[in-house]
């Protein structure tokens, strides 16, 4: 009964301050505001999926497959934004704007449910998403999953949890000062695949809930607060944990980002201070300034805006798929994996990974080409220099002349 009452405060909290404008076509904002409640155009749906195990209804989600095309399908995961209010809220998740327009393009799209802030503090929602591609990763036969692309997506307070999802790939930990939390969690039957994701496309997303302007619940607090468990005052550490800012580094995935110059909700400094994180570190991403747009709405989800979305998950697979010259096999069963043998086609998450193949060709002429993350061929060449790389993160195909090809990936600092 407690958790009724908080989630009806919270649901009340929310709606006190949504953005509830912008009815037409049913595609209004809000950070937790409706998303549009029909469904996803030109896709087969599967419902109610537990990808969790336990029969709760908070950890069950969505599976939309293409009607018109074949699989298997590179995947989407989309989550909806509700201030972390709402643990049911997965039917309103943009399906006739965002993800239809995913479906369309050829990728199955998940939508999940996850625990709300009166269900569990952070990090359980960040725990909720990354089982999920972890569920997506250990169904793939079943669902006809394409796991060489798996994809995150969200709005507003998903666009968070996308965002984390994004930026914490392979850390166990989070810490800041005497604050330490786990990143990952062990929900769901498949924690022997990798949660990491191939990119992210987020939409008005709050980024560092530490330097957001506050939404207030009504004199009780703010929406952070509740998410995080304690007000922003002398918990500095608690809310940094909570913000894809700080967990920015150079291997991180593609991201894009849409936010409207309009937005009264969640700041537009917000998208602009997760994108200069991740130009620091060179890592491939867009923000895409949407003129007069709101927290959502027609604006932000004009066909244009969809377009380059689908656009920028299409060059990252392409890109991604680029450098794969061989069929490597699935490498995804650790987030950390290493070896010490190699088996030819493997995909090494670091160069030194690669140095027992190196080793290994002896006198036989070898070709390095050196491929940007974006897919552009770097450089072409019988020496690996790294000292005239710019840096970033970087894939290195081997080839023999006899034939052989084996991929690498090393960062540049």
């Amino acid at each position: 009964m407690k958790s009724l009452v908080m989630a009806a405060g919270l649901f009340m909290a929310v709606s006190s301050f949504a953005q509830w404008g912008d009815w037409g076509g049913g595609n209004n904002g809000g950070f937790g505001g409706p998303q549009n409640g029909s469904t996803v155009a030109s896709a087969e749906k599967t419902a109610d999926v537990n990808y969790v195990g336990d029969g709760k209804t908070y950890h069950t989600l969505d599976i939309y497959i293409p009607k018109d095309t074949e699989g298997p399908y590179p995947v989407v995961i989309h989550t909806y934004g509700s201030a972390w209010s709402m643990n049911n809220y997965k039917g309103s998740a943009d399906l006739g704007t965002i993800c239809s327009a995913y479906a369309k393009a050829g990728y199955a799209v998940v939508t999940p449910n996850h625990r709300s802030a009166s269900d569990a503090k952070y990090p359980a929602q960040l725990h909720d998403i990354k089982a999920v591609v972890r569920f997506v990763r250990g169904n793939a036969a079943k669902y006809k999953f394409d796991t060489n692309f798996v994809a995150v997506s969200g709005f507003s307070s998903g666009g968070h949890l996308s965002s984390l999802t994004a930026t914490t790939c392979g850390l166990k930990e989070g810490k800041s000062g005497s604050v330490t939390v786990d990143l990952v969690g062990d929900l769901g039957e498949y924690t022997t695949f990798s949660s990491c994701v191939d990119g992210a496309v987020l939409w008005s997303p709050p980024t560092d809930i530490y330097t957001m302007n506050p939404i207030s619940m009504g004199g009780s607090g703010t929406m952070e607060g509740a998410f995080i468990g304690v007000e922003r005052e002398g918990n500095k550490d608690k809310w940094m944990v909570a913000s894809s800012p700080y967990y920015a580094s150079d291997d991180d995935p593609p991201v894009i980002m849409f936010h409207g110059t309009s937005d009264n909700i969640v700041n537009i400094e917000q998208s602009q201070e997760l994108y200069d994180s991740l130009k620091n570190h060179n890592v491939v991403t867009e923000f895409i300034k949407v003129s007069g747009g709101s927290h959502g709405g027609d604006k932000m989800n004009a066909k244009e805006n969809l377009d380059k979305a689908v656009a920028f998950l299409d060059k990252a697979r392409e890109a991604k798929a680029a450098v794969a010259v061989v069929t490597p096999p699935d490498t995804s069963a650790q987030d950390t994996a290493k070896t010490d043998t190699v088996p030819p086609g493997i995909v090494y998450d670091t160069l030194p990974d690669a140095l027992p193949l190196l080793r290994s060709l002896g006198a036989d002429p070898v070709t390095y080409d050196v491929f940007a993350l974006d897919g552009t061929l770097v450089s072409r060449s019988s020496v690996l220099d790294k000292s005239s790389l710019r840096p970033g993160i970087y894939y290195v195909v081997t080839r023999t002349a006899a034939g052989r090809r084996d991929v690498s990936r090393f960062v540049k600092k």
